[in-house]
């Protein structure tokens, strides 16, 4: 609680119980959540919030840097706390699973690209779709059907 208190001040935003609960909600899913799951997690502690606040909210968040806003393929948006280590996704098809990992060719993509094309790489975003294990399982039983998201 202390260290949220802490960044949102360093961001220059006022402290506010729903901010400091918005941002420990997205600190202890430990994975990407999107705007609804956050809502219901702080919710029960605070029931007078809503979706609204926390869209907003998540907004300024982004804004301001301390969380990325990430697109799986789908409509809505997922959040995660702006990572200290770049990595990447794995995006199952069919569950929605979300894998992060690191792989350390993407720092040669980014030293040998912007070389060749005289640009600037600020930030990367790279995404894998598939089939998580699970679900490879449940395709291979049933002859490739699935149950679809």
């Amino acid at each position: 609680m202390k260290r949220v208190k802490q960044e949102l001040n360093e961001c220059g935003l006022r402290v506010t119980n729903q901010r400091t609960l918005i941002l420990e909600a997205i600190r202890h899913s430990h994975g990407h959540v999107d705007a609804d799951e956050v809502y219901r997690a702080i919710h029960k502690k605070q029931p007078r919030i809503s979706l609204s606040t926390v869209y907003r909210t998540l907004q300024r968040f982004k804004e301001l840097g301390l969380i990325d806003e990430l697109h799986f393929a789908e409509e809505h948006h997922h959040y995660e706390l702006k990572p200290t280590i770049e990595h990447y996704h794995l995006v199952c098809l069919e569950c929605g699973q979300v894998i992060e990992f690191k792989y350390p060719l993407v720092r040669l993509l980014k030293k040998n690209v912007p070389e060749a094309q005289d640009f600037e790489i600020t930030g990367s975003e790279i995404t894998f779709a598939g089939f998580c294990p699970k679900c490879q399982e449940i395709k291979n039983a049933t002859g490739g059907k699935l149950g679809g998201r």
